[in-house]
């Protein structure tokens, strides 16, 4: 008993002995705490505790666990406060391994399904001379494509910004591009010299390089870089003499550019930057072969050992499959960087969609739906689907006294230009701007109300159509007339609309493709279940048949066996003519019900003739 009360006494002293030793080794190391004695560091092991048992020999002693431990704290705390940043806050306390990991990854989670956002520019890191241009524009909270945008671009990554039209892309670019050159100045010596531009940005139309062009000139008076554009359409001499000043960035359409490439008007040399805004309209509508003209010298000078490579930047409002495909195999690694909004309807505008019958006067119709736009003081852009259905529409408000400009590709570029002045006035001479497809993409116009006069034949059209109105949060309202060929897709666009789908791949041909696929299946599943029933009805008969025979005296089975199946195939004949029957009647039946859905979903709109005054006074579409 006495010895036992000994060892008991002893192990009190060496534990007593073990924390004076451990509180001398803490005080060596300042940036650590000594744990209360209710705690236990997590992913350690306390050495030793009021109830644990005394260690055995085979143990190393008390001080030299604790300077292990001690060392393993101070290891671990140097591989902490290397990763960290010296202008980081001071680190938290020290948690398990474990534990820091599935944190992280269930923040990069987070921030892969929520997009990040910030409340000022201030917080993506543009620099002030940058700030004093977005403060003059009095823009104050970006959008979710330039919070998205801006620090990659900042980040020197090439990447494809993707997002709806009127959304502000052209800032989410220019901005971070610019103070990439600045820095360049700054950090690398490099300066302004004729005809060696360093950031190149690529439109598909003039009107869209002006747009550009101005918010470069915009940020240009407090960022100081020179900035020129060169696009189709203008005089070459003003563009040479323009060039041969010196220039930081060029401004263009492909194919004016690579003309001014070969005269030798500009140079290759210092391109370190390149812009392709709406890309999707520059792969889709025929300017592969120029971008990809242009980009070969690009992509050899870096390959070359001691070549300089170049960030590029892709800019879209949509973007098919086909034509992410082409750009992954035309830019390899490049990041694509999307909004919630892609591909979806924009929350601040009104979508209305009137069908028409077919006996009513499709013209009569477009103006009874404008008059009271018009009336209202709103300005209004007529789409047609060709030139001949324009020129028709334009005729016809002219008759009216409607008074009209056009935009087509039968328009001359400067005449474009000087009809688009007219429409944005503010006298009011011209609200009406009828136009075609060229009108749909990158023009940033201030537009209350879009009418499809033809209804387009895709989604992506569609979309392009209606960014023309509701753009950077204001309100605005589409109207399509649909006729009785557009029926199917404009009841599925209709139907994501209300849903808030993506429009992604709705065509024509996908949706009456999906339309006959689901009939068919419908059909072969009818078919199988008039094959079950007669079946069945044909067993239970031969069940019958076996019964009534089984009371009389036992026949040749024999013959039996060869008498039974005569009458199915009577049957059979009989079946086969109720399942061609039955066909039909499904058949028309489908037919019926789908007429009947598109007349729920669409609002039919009768108009005969010519209406009346009152009648066109009475007419307000939903």
């Amino acid at each position: 008993m006495m010895q036992k009360t000994m060892m008991a006494g002893s192990s009190r002293t060496l534990l007593s002995v073990s924390l004076l030793s451990s509180t001398k080794h803490f005080s060596r190391y300042p940036f650590l705490k000594l744990p209360e004695s209710s705690r236990v560091l997590p992913g350690f092991k306390l050495l030793c505790t009021a109830s644990s048992p005394l260690p055995t020999i085979s143990e190393p002693p008390d001080e030299l666990k604790h300077s292990m431990l001690l060392e393993r704290l101070r290891t671990r705390h140097l591989k902490d406060s290397a990763k960290t940043p010296p202008s980081s806050p001071p680190s938290r306390p020290r948690e398990n391994l474990a534990v820091l990991v599935r944190e992280s990854e269930a923040s990069d989670k987070g921030k892969k399904k929520k997009k990040f956002m910030v409340d000022s520019f201030e917080e993506l890191g543009l620099s002030e001379e940058v700030m004093c241009a977005v403060r003059e524009m009095g823009i104050e909270v970006p959008t979710e494509i330039q919070c998205i945008g801006i620090p990659s671009v900042l980040e020197e990554k090439s990447v494809v910004l993707g997002s709806h039209t009127g959304s502000g892309k052209t800032l989410a670019y220019l901005l971070p591009l610019v103070q990439l050159l600045r820095r360049d100045e700054a950090m690398l010596g490099m300066l302004t010299k004729p005809r060696r531009p360093r950031a190149v940005v690529l439109c598909p139309t003039r009107e869209l390089s002006e747009q550009v062009f101005r918010v470069a000139k915009s940020i240009s008076h407090h960022a100081r870089f020179r900035s020129t554009m060169v696009s189709g359409g203008g005089r070459l001499r003003p563009q040479e003499d323009s060039l041969n000043n010196p220039i930081d960035m060029v401004v263009g359409t492909p194919g004016r550019v690579l003309q001014h490439i070969d005269d030798g008007n500009m140079v290759y040399g210092d391109i370190k930057y390149l812009v392709l805004d709406e890309a999707d309209t520059m792969f889709d509508r025929g300017f592969g072969p120029d971008i990809r003209k242009f980009l070969g010298p690009l992509k050899n000078r870096a390959l070359k050992p001691n070549g300089q490579g170049f960030q590029t930047i892709l800019v879209t409002a949509t973007m098919t499959k086909a034509v992410q495909k082409l750009i992954d195999e035309e830019f390899q690694g490049i990041e694509h960087l999307r909004t919630s909004t892609l591909h979806k309807k924009i929350a601040t505008a009104r979508h209305d969609f009137i069908k028409l019958s077919g006996s009513e006067n499709k013209l009569e119709a477009l103006l009874q739906v404008l008059e009271p736009s018009l009336a209202k003081g709103n300005r209004v852009m007529v789409f047609c689907n060709t030139l001949n259905s324009s020129r028709a529409v334009d005729h016809f408000l002219g008759e009216n006294q409607i008074s009209t400009v056009n935009y087509h590709g039968e328009v001359p570029a400067e005449q474009r230009v000087e009809n688009l002045n007219k429409f944005k006035s503010d006298d009011g001479d011209c609200p009406t701007l009828v136009c075609t497809d060229l009108a749909a993409r990158g023009l940033d116009l201030d537009v209350n109300h879009v009418i499809m006069f033809d209804f387009p034949l895709n989604s992506i059209d569609y979309l392009h159509r209606t960014g023309r109105t509701a753009r950077m949060g204001a309100k605005g309202k589409v109207t399509s007339l649909v006729a009785k060929k557009d029926s199917l897709l404009a009841e599925r666009i209709e139907e994501a609309i209300r849903k808030n789908e993506s429009l992604e791949s709705l065509t024509v041909d996908n949706v009456r493709r999906d339309t006959a696929r689901v009939r068919i299946t419908e059909q072969k599943g009818k078919n199988v279940k008039l094959i079950k029933v007669s079946n069945q009805k044909n067993k239970t008969k031969d069940v019958s048949l076996s019964v009534r025979t089984s009371g009389k005296k036992p026949t040749n089975p024999v013959s039996v066996k060869s008498s039974t199946p005569a009458k199915p195939s009577k049957k059979v004949v009989k079946f086969s003519k109720s399942l061609k029957t039955a066909k039909t009647s499904a058949v028309g039946k489908k037919r019926s019900a789908g007429t009947s859905n598109v007349g729920k979903k669409l609002k039919v709109v009768g108009f005969r003739g010519q209406a009346s005054s009152s009648k066109r006074e009475s007419f307000r579409p939903s």
